[in-house]
């Protein structure tokens, strides 16, 4: 869910600041890739690739503030909303396979479950995206600290805007913490 959601965040970006969308590639390691094509510099290309660690927090904290709001319908609408705009762009069988099995579920639980089930589930997917984000972060750091992710996305930050990939980890990571506190005032009162 959150590969899904990081994968998510490049393509809409992508998309949002004018760049074309070759496709998305989902991997059973848990990894996966966006590709899209425009100028390879500029603030359209810096927005994409620092969209993918950002989106599954952002998206967290958006799925908190519904959940306050007693919004748990709308929520799962717009989960099945969002996935199936990237099965349109999803491009290998397992990425397929994935989006497919993870819309069947928010579907089923919208159509079948009672509300209270439905209410918990949307709870747990929240919180899943929220406190999800942040162990690709540690990670990406660990492979960048043992220079196995050269061309992880802090480190593709670094080459377009000139400011060590550190600082994108630590952008990265600030942004999430703020979105699970955020997220935590909103649900935790």
């Amino acid at each position: 869910m959150v590969t899904i959601a990081h994968e998510g965040g490049h393509a809409l970006v992508a998309v949002a600041t004018g760049r074309r969308l070759a496709g998305v590639r989902l991997h059973s390691d848990t990894s996966g890739v966006t590709v899209s094509s425009g100028r390879p510099t500029g603030p359209g290309v810096v927005l994409t690739v620092a969209a993918g660690y950002t989106a599954p927090s952002l998206l967290g904290l958006g799925a908190a503030g519904l959940l306050a709001t007693g919004r748990v319908s709308l929520l799962l609408q717009v989960i099945v909303a969002l996935l199936l705009v990237l099965l349109v762009v999803v491009r290998n069988g397992f990425g397929v396979a994935t989006v497919l099995v993870s819309t069947g579920v928010v579907l089923g639980v919208s159509w079948f479950a009672t509300d209270d089930v439905q209410a918990g589930f949307a709870a747990y997917a929240t919180w899943f995206l929220l406190l999800g984000a942040l162990r690709p972060i540690v990670e990406v750091q660990r492979q960048r600290r043992r220079r196995r992710a050269r061309d992880s996305d802090p480190d593709q930050l670094a080459r377009l805007t000139g400011l060590p990939g550190t600082f994108w980890v630590g952008v990265f990571g600030v942004l999430s913490l703020g979105c699970l506190a955020g997220a935590a005032a909103a649900l935790v009162v």
